[in-house]
C-alpha cells in the first residue's frame, strides 16, 4: 500500500462519517480516527486476505451455462429484429414522444406509419426538432422512453416494412 492509497483511505473515511476505521493487513496495520468517539460509536473494521489466501470461484460453470443461455437468448432476439427497419436518432438530445405534455403521443406500437409522419421530437440545445419517418410500415417496438436523453444514432423504433 502506498501513501497515496493511504491518503485516499483517509478521505473516504472523512467522507463516510465513521469514526475510526481499522485495516490490517499481513504488511500493514492502519488505524484511523476522525474526531472524537462517543461511547455509542464503534470503530469500523476492514479485514483484507494476502493474496496467496484468496481462493477462486467455487462453481464457475453455472454462471457460464446462464451466459450462453442468455447470449442464445440475446441472439434470437437480434434475429427476430434484423427483419425491421431500425429509425436511429439523427442528433443528440432528449427524447420526447408528445408534442407537449397535455398532447397525445405521436405513435403507438401497433400504429401504421407513412414516410413524413412524425415520429417523436428530440430536444436539442432548447430547440424541439421533430423526427419524421422515412419509411412506411407499422410500428413493431418503442425502444427508448419518454423524456430520456439519446445519442447520434441510437436506435429509437423497430418499424415492420411490410
Amino acid at each position: 500500500m502506498d501513501i497515496k492509497e493511504i491518503q485516499s483511505l483517509i478521505k473516504f473515511v472523512a467522507k463516510s462519517g465513521a469514526s475510526e476505521v481499522k485495516l490490517e493487513t499481513d504488511d500493514i496495520k492502519i488505524t484511523i480516527r476522525t474526531g472524537s468517539l462517543s461511547a455509542n460509536s464503534e470503530p469500523t473494521y476492514v479485514h483484507t486476505m494476502p493474496m496467496a489466501q484468496q481462493a477462486m470461484p467455487a462453481a464457475p460453470a453455472p454462471v457460464e451455462v446462464q451466459a450462453a443461455a442468455g447470449a442464445t437468448e440475446a441472439e434470437k432476439q437480434k434475429a427476430e429484429d434484423d427483419k425491421y427497419i431500425t429509425i436511429k436518432s439523427p442528433i443528440i438530445g432528449t427524447f420526447y414522444r408528445k408534442p407537449s405534455p397535455d398532447k397525445p403521443v405521436f405513435v403507438e406500437v401497433g400504429q401504421t406509419i407513412g414516410i413524413g409522419d412524425v415520429l417523436c421530437v428530440i430536444e436539442a440545445m432548447k430547440l424541439f426538432n421533430d423526427i419524421e419517418s422515412e419509411v412506411s410500415g407499422t410500428i413493431v417496438k418503442i425502444l427508448v422512453d419518454d423524456s430520456s436523453p439519446v445519442e447520434f444514432d441510437q436506435p429509437l423504433f423497430l418499424v415492420d416494412p411490410s
